[in-house]
């Protein structure tokens, strides 16, 4: 059985990737599972906040290990689309140890801080200025597959784009120079 695609798409908050997970969906060919970060996140109990210590919570650590899962399903078969947001310290290392060498496609959904701040008040369930908070400290690889802008493109456009760099699998080459570059560091 082969390994089912796995599209990455990395962005802050109100960038855009929860529409253009939906919108890949309804334009793909094949079915593409939506395997957002944010419901691993609402798997822990309601109740208190758990810290490994002062900093960092199990919550974070449960879903941060989702990549795991990402792989068995691809091994599975599975086509995935995995909206995220990989901070300066997260695991994007972890997650390109976990999934190189298997079709990632390595998205950047990128948006103006003015585009940014407007969908945050449109929206009303958004602390405003989280995503622009989140823009330094959000990771600063430069090295995507391909980068797209969902406030100069619609969430069709941006699909068009991403399903066209999927077609051709010669394309998925940002894990690996990723990994590349990890492994010369060690």
């Amino acid at each position: 059985m082969c390994a089912g695609n796995i599209i990455i798409l990395n962005g802050v908050s109100s960038a855009g990737k929860t529409t253009l997970a939906k919108t890949l969906q309804n334009r793909l060919s094949q079915p593409y599972f939506n395997m957002d970060v944010d419901v691993f996140a609402r798997m822990a109990p309601s109740h208190g906040k758990f810290y490994v210590d002062n900093n960092y919570s199990i919550q974070w650590e449960f879903a941060s290990n989702m990549f795991h899962s990402v792989k068995l399903f691809s091994d599975m078969g599975f086509n995935l689309i995995v909206p995220v947001i990989f901070f300066e310290g997260n695991p994007l290392n972890k997650c390109v140890t976990i999934l190189h060498g298997y079709p990632v496609l390595f998205v950047h959904v990128e948006c103006p801080v003015e585009e940014l701040r407007r969908r945050e008040k449109e929206r009303g369930d958004r602390e405003i200025g989280m995503a622009e908070n989140l823009l330094s400290v959000m990771n600063s690889t430069d090295t995507y597959d391909i980068k797209v802008n969902t406030y100069l493109c619609s969430a069709e456009e941006c699909a068009d784009r991403i399903i066209k760099k999927l077609n051709d699998c010669n394309n998925f080459t940002a894990f690996e120079n990723l990994w590349a570059q990890m492994k010369l560091q060690l």
